[in-house]
């Protein structure tokens, strides 16, 4: 009986450090992919911005007062550009544009508006192209206080909060990306 004894204890212990090894296994392998396989670090094309309040906009759209918080409840791409719309301008409003319309059925959860912050008056045709934008004459320093001014078009969630910053000339399908990735994520708005 001695030597069952005896020759079962090696066969436990071997036994125990199976099972041990079993379990520590995931954890291990989970921190050699962290560290020697790591994702990409940003998901996002935009500038992700610190959550806060978008600066208040208070200006004229359509002969009546127009405030970026009666948009709130959607999200609302914003840009700004002077009446006279060059050609970066005109780059910016497509862009926008077709970032709204790649979404589909969600397309109604986004409105867009174009800060017009000079005294020169937008162009007509600009209107027709783009029947879905809201034309809003502001303060020249009306973007003053957002992070890069007026030198990026913004994303401003339904709780009326900066989220993104994507430059003036996006790349349009990276920028409808990231609106997609939160209008899936997001129940509000």
């Amino acid at each position: 009986m001695s030597g069952k004894a005896s020759g079962s204890a090696p066969r436990s212990r071997r036994t125990l450090i199976l099972i041990a090894l079993v379990a520590v296994a995931p954890v291990v392998a989970s921190y050699a992919a962290y560290y020697w396989f790591p994702r990409e670090k940003q998901v996002n094309y935009g500038e992700l911005l610190p959550t806060r309040p978008a600066p208040e906009i208070t200006g004229t759209a359509r002969g009546a007062t127009f405030r970026l918080a009666d948009l709130r409840g959607k999200w609302v791409i914003v840009t700004a550009a002077p009446g006279a719309c060059d050609a970066a301008c005109a780059g910016a409003l497509y862009a926008t544009r077709q970032a709204r319309t790649i979404q589909g059925q969600e397309m109604e959860r986004v409105a867009r508006v174009w800060l017009v912050v000079d005294d020169a008056e937008p162009d007509p045709a600009i209107a027709a192209e783009q029947p879905d934008l809201t034309v809003v004459r502001a303060p020249t320093g009306a973007l003053a206080e957002w992070p890069a001014g007026a030198d990026r078009i913004y994303l401003v969630d339904p709780l009326g909060n900066l989220v993104l910053a994507w430059p003036r000339d996006p790349d349009i399908k990276a920028m409808a990306k990231d609106v997609t990735r939160l209008l899936r994520a997001s129940r509000i708005g």
